[in-house]
């Protein structure tokens, strides 16, 4: 059955129940024997809902293909992300201009998330919307596509990667000095995993770009580790070219502001720090993208993308805080190195995360940065305790500091309450990793 270009998601939807009818009737899927939609996936997937029939698209699968089910988790064909165009397994269009963006999320709980941040249920197979779900202007799904990506009311959307029209109808998601070294350390108390996140603190760069497609790396670097904080405001090791192939990262005066070229180190003697435009930022509820140190023994990794998938769990405990953090994908540029940052261990950049064994931050005008290792955190965790209410207390706590520390530098501010909102305060969350492609957001940052 032959279908024509179309434009109209009502006849588009039209067309491709026709089709399911005609040419899958002799082969009906037990799936629809009840005639009650499912709305079953294994995780988060994009929504979308007419009156005449619904099409849910999926995480991209390991060859990267986005399948496009009916609501009762039947195939019927795919999306190419990069084009925003659904085409059934014959390769024609049946749907066009498709934006993730502007679609719904379906989780693997039967819940929705709205455009507007809400989370409603499906009861009785029946979809339930919320009182108010009007698309967000800036709105983007997104999260990540680890095999065992299990999602919750705490992490919506789901970011694609880009595929071409392809017939498959596979399903399963998977994963998919001069040498001033970063001051993290393993030492840093961490918070922990269990329980899901109460609602979602909007982070303070709302205005930051929308999350791009997740562009994993065959035969890249991947493994499972831990990320920990610091922010020690040294010029970062990737700024000197011969350390980054030529195309050494920025580095910024005293103050962090203004940038720089040539000059010495902040932490020599000299005047030159990181950029505070480096801090870590969320494009989604659950993508963000960051700068941080990798271990030195690695050398080469300058300009590096890697997407952490975060567990649920911490390396030395695990606590509310870290069950909020499952299913989030961090995705960092490797700008430093760390002589005790481990394998699989990423330093991430976040003002107030600890200066650990460097402190070129004398000149910031910011207050005091709490532990050596695992700064403004630390110090909370000492405060409230390790039992309680830790997911409200530990952010409430962190965002106090936050505001205190850095009353006069909004930009670092933005980077420290990133840790208490997106990161739901969550210290030494464990994560599984993959080499992806730079966000062009990040790079704009180098």
């Amino acid at each position: 059955m032959k279908h024509m270009f179309i434009k109209s998601m009502a006849i588009a939807a039209t067309l491709m129940l026709a089709w399911n009818c005609t040419e899958d009737s002799d082969e009906s899927s037990p799936n629809t024997a009840s005639n009650l939609p499912e709305y079953t996936v294994m995780a988060n997937s994009w929504w979308i809902n007419t009156d005449l029939t619904n099409f849910i698209i999926q995480q991209p699968n390991e060859n990267g293909v986005q399948v496009v089910t009916d609501s009762w988790s039947n195939p019927v064909g795919v999306y190419d992300a990069n084009t925003g165009v659904i085409y059934d397994n014959q390769n024609n269009v049946i749907l066009t201009n498709v934006k993730l963006a502007e679609l719904p999320v379906i989780t693997p709980e039967r819940t929705v998330i709205g455009l507007d941040g809400s989370i409603t249920s499906i009861d009785d197979k029946t979809v339930i919307k919320g009182p108010d779900q009007t698309p967000a202007s800036d709105a983007t799904a997104s999260t990540s596509s680890s095999s065992e990506a299990q999602g919750n009311a705490s992490s919506s959307d789901a970011t694609p990667t880009s595929s071409a029209p392809s017939s498959s109808s596979e399903m399963k998601v998977t994963s998919a000095s001069k040498d001033s070294v970063s001051s993290s350390s393993a030492k840093s108390s961490s918070s922990s995993a269990k329980s899901s996140s109460s609602s979602e603190q909007k982070s303070s760069s709302s205005k930051e770009p929308e999350a791009e497609p997740i562009k994993y790396i065959q035969g890249g670097h991947s493994g499972s580790g831990w990320a920990t904080r610091y922010w020690d405001c040294c010029m970062p090791h990737c700024a000197w070219p011969e350390n980054a192939g030529g195309n050494p990262t920025k580095t910024c005066d005293a103050k962090g502001k203004n940038f720089v070229q040539g000059g010495q180190n902040i932490c020599a003697n000299g005047q030159n720090t990181t950029c505070t435009s480096q801090i870590p930022f969320a494009v989604t509820k659950n993508i963000a993208y960051a700068f941080a140190a990798v271990p030195a023994s690695d050398g080469g990794k300058c300009g590096k993308c890697f997407a952490l998938e975060f567990t649920g769990e911490g390396k030395y405990e695990t606590k509310a805080n870290h069950q909020a953090l499952r299913g989030k994908t961090l995705i960092v540029m490797a700008s430093n190195i760390g002589g005790d940052v481990q394998g699989g261990q990423f330093d991430v950049m976040i003002p107030g995360g600890g200066k650990g064994a460097f402190d070129g931050c004398s000149q910031m005008g910011w207050g005091s940065q709490g532990e050596q290792y695992g700064g403004l955190l630390s110090d909370c965790e000492k405060e409230v305790g390790y039992d309680g209410d830790l997911l409200t207390k530990r952010k409430e706590c962190l965002s106090r500091k936050c505001n205190e520390v850095f009353k006069n530098d909004e930009q670092a501010k933005d980077g420290c309450m990133f840790l208490a909102t997106w990161m739901e305060a969550a210290g030494n969350p464990n994560h599984n990793f993959k080499e992806v492609e730079c966000p062009q957001a990040l790079k704009a940052k180098w």
